[in-house]
């Protein structure tokens, strides 16, 4: 028998959105769980693991760059392994580490449960043979309400488990148990509610390597809330390819709506919030529930994509301006100070100069918070890839830019908006100090929708606390607010 190798330090490098932030605290979980010691910095490992992301051309560059920066210290003698995992990995198994040899090993979403095992055998030098990717949709019956223990029975990355051997500490200690470890100690932390999607958008490669959809049960995601809020986690912010479908395969679509008061109650956590909601399937009653319960962030993350109804079929979506701003004016009567998101895909393929116009007239008209814009780019193995009418690269990144700089006017507006009103903060970081500290209002999600910083702090605020102040100030989408009696 070949003895373990005696160092067993690994750093996990993450790619990618916030479902990604999830798999990397139960690949953490898992190795941990294995011997494996976790440090923060590559430099410091034996092993760097990066979880890519296959989402568009960007993030895989991103990713193959990170792996090779990687490859480098392994070059200096400073790292024993460098190995892909996350959605680049899953999406191209064998072809990626065809291409890029500088990587030891590439792991698909199969090897997580055994990752501390493949990790060890990787470093005794032992070849690991990448997996052939497929289609992960065909691995559960087409049918949601047909899926129930036959996804039991599928490597769902994220999803809780039965890992009796856990270390304490290390995930909920009764209960199902998801095998998670926190990477980030900050005041937020992603929940997964579900994974995969049952959609069928003509630009989007993600149903095909993350699989069809699958709910979370209920229980499972209390658990994980509970263990979350006893580690100090102050906001949930639950995610899912989906969360509009939440509830479905399990026979009741309407189970987030019953969700939200449970999580909001968890002992600990002050504030949840909801990511990735489809404009389609965003129902009155969730909309109504997300406004009203005590806990929850009026918050909507609105998945437009476009707002041209020709455009939006060519991409096998619904909606068009006049539905999309009678969702949004039904929220604003709810909520009217509501955080609303979206990001919109230009230069689609057929999208003409009206087309356009009617984009740029809608983002004006709805006055949201925040809008990201993505030039359309071809994606393997999607419809969009084979449709005729493409726009050259130029016009795309001149459309892109026009929409661009729009929002950039349209987000400062709307931020400016907010001068003299109170808002909710979720301090994140302190200045040095003290008096200061940056962090989010209720209508700011993580990473992505500008950050409040505060001034005018009692001297024992702490990372973590929920400040009231008012907006005094505005910079793009940032705003700055003071604390006042």
């Amino acid at each position: 028998m070949t003895p373990w190798p005696p160092l067993t330090t690994v750093a996990l490098v993450t790619l990618g959105c916030a479902r990604n932030e999830v798999d990397s605290e139960e690949l953490a979980g898992r190795l941990e769980a294995g011997g494996f010691r976790l440090v923060d910095d590559p430099e410091d490992a034996d092993t760097v693991m990066v979880n890519t992301c296959g989402f568009v051309e960007a993030a895989k560059k991103d990713s193959v760059d990170t792996l090779l920066a990687a490859s480098d210290l392994k070059a200096e003698g400073t790292t024993k392994a460098v190995v892909a995992v996350g959605c680049m990995a899953e999406r191209y198994g064998k072809d990626l580490a065809e291409s890029l040899p500088e990587a030891d090993a590439v792991l698909g979403f199969d090897d997580y449960p055994d990752i501390a095992a493949k990790l060890r055998s990787i470093l005794a030098g032992e070849k690991h043979h990448p997996h052939t990717p497929q289609d992960r949709r065909r691995l559960l019956p087409i049918t949601p309400s047909e899926r129930g223990s036959a996804a039991d029975a599928v490597v769902v990355p994220g999803h809780t488990i039965s890992a009796p051997d856990l270390p304490v500490g290390a995930a909920p200690d009764s209960g199902p148990r998801a095998v998670r470890r926190r990477l980030d100690g900050g005041p937020m932390a992603p929940l997964k509610l579900a994974s995969g999607c049952d959609r069928r958008c003509s630009f989007c490669a993600i149903p095909s390597f993350r699989g069809s959809f699958v709910s979370r049960r209920p229980s499972d995601v209390l658990h994980e809330a509970r263990w979350l809020g006893e580690q100090g986690v102050k906001e949930l912010f639950l995610v899912s390819e989906n969360s509009t479908s939440y509830g479905k395969d399990l026979g009741d679509l309407r189970l987030l709506e019953t969700l939200l008061p449970e999580l909001a109650a968890v002992e600990g956590v002050e504030r949840v919030r909801v990511s990735y909601l489809q404009p389609a399937e965003t129902r009155p009653g969730l909309v109504t529930a997300i406004a009203s319960t005590p806990g929850v962030a009026a918050y909507y993350d609105l998945s437009f994509q476009h707002a041209s109804n020709a455009v939006l079929r060519r991409m096998r979506r619904f909606g068009d301006p006049e539905s999309f701003l009678g969702l949004i004016e039904q929220i604003r009567t709810q909520a009217p100070l509501a955080g609303i998101r979206s990001n919109v895909i230009v230069g689609f393929p057929g999208e003409t100069e009206d087309d356009l116009n009617t984009l740029c007239d809608f983002l004006v008209d709805a006055r949201m918070d925040v809008v990201g814009v993505f030039g359309y780019s071809d994606e393997d193995g999607t419809e969009a890839a084979a449709y005729d009418g493409k726009l050259d690269e130029d016009e795309i990144r001149d459309r892109t830019e026009h929409v661009t700089r729009l929002v950039e006017e349209l987000t400062s507006q709307r931020a400016e908006d907010r001068i003299g009103e109170r808002v909710e903060v979720l301090l994140e970081s302190l200045a040095e100090a003290g008096d200061e500290a940056e962090g989010r209002a209720v209508h700011q999600g993580p990473e992505v929708d500008g950050t409040t910083t505060v001034a005018g702090l009692p001297a024992d605020a702490r990372v973590g606390d929920i400040v009231s102040a008012l907006v005094v100030a505005s910079d793009g989408a940032d705003l700055v607010a003071e604390v006042t009696a």
